[in-house]
């Protein structure tokens, strides 16, 4: 049973934490803090890139270099590396999505906003789509419809394992690879915004109990809240990399001759 910690606030936390009122009271619903930072997130990544290639030199300043570094980062060490030759027409989108993700979960370390639109499963499933539409696309694309699904579900194996095989190539490969990829992203970001609020929180829980030796306790509970702090900064940053790393590899199955 939730309990109310020191100042008046509820503990344990519960997923109600995730929705989230509209920021008009009795109006737009679906104007909420979540639809206010993705806005924000790409509008900072248009400014930004625009800011560093506003006057581009041969020796890059400083923000020059950021900029094309992350590009550089992506293309070479993802699109190219998971993807071949041909990934290089494909890094734009890649570094568009991994700098979008990567801010987006950076928002939920950030103090006042302190937490990720893609801690709502609404939104890591819409960049799972793109991914999964992106990589349907480019192999029809490029072997026709029929050879793509084709390639896709019949495996290299003798004709009696069809049966099985077929059914499970299809759920792998057009089910479980988008819901995996959403659901990766979203309950990473939910747990990591979860035991934040838990020991963030619970410190003040304690702090209001009666006995001095729970009293105690709060400083701990508060020491690891900040080390799951920069625990969590790292987990951000390893989310988006997976994330690029396995659209470049279903892009790259999508191109290959066969599956």
């Amino acid at each position: 049973m939730p309990i109310v910690a020191e100042g008046g606030v509820p503990f344990p936390p519960g997923v109600e934490e995730f929705y989230l009122p509209s920021l008009v009271e009795g109006a737009y619903p679906w104007l909420t803090k979540f639809t206010l930072l993705v806005w924000l997130a790409v509008a900072a990544l248009i400014v930004f890139f625009l800011w560093s290639y506003r006057n581009p030199q041969l020796i890059p300043t400083k923000r020059q270099w950021i900029a094309e570094s992350i590009y550089g980062f992506t293309r070479d060490g993802v699109a190219k590396d998971m993807i071949g030759h041909d990934g290089v027409r494909f890094a734009p989108y890649l570094t568009t999505l991994f700098c979008f993700i990567l801010l987006t979960n950076l928002f939920g370390l950030i103090p006042l906003i302190q937490i990720s639109p893609n801690s709502h499963i609404a939104f890591p499933i819409v960049l799972a789509v793109i991914s999964y539409v992106l990589f349907i696309w480019v192999g029809i694309r490029k072997h026709g419809a029929g050879r793509f699904f084709k390639n896709a579900l019949l495996p290299p194996a003798p004709w009696f394992v069809m049966p099985l095989l077929i059914p499970i190539e299809f759920f792998s490969t057009f089910i479980v690879r988008p819901v995996t990829l959403a659901l990766r992203l979203f309950a990473n970001m939910f747990a990591g915004h979860m035991i934040l609020l838990v020991f963030t929180l619970g410190g003040f829980a304690l702090l209001g109990a009666n006995s001095i030796a729970i009293k105690a306790v709060a400083p701990l509970s508060w020491a690891m809240a900040i080390a799951l702090y920069f625990l969590e900064v790292i987990v951000a940053l390893l989310q988006a990399y997976v994330f690029v790393v396995l659209t470049a590899s279903y892009v790259q199955g999508a191109l290959a001759d066969e599956h």
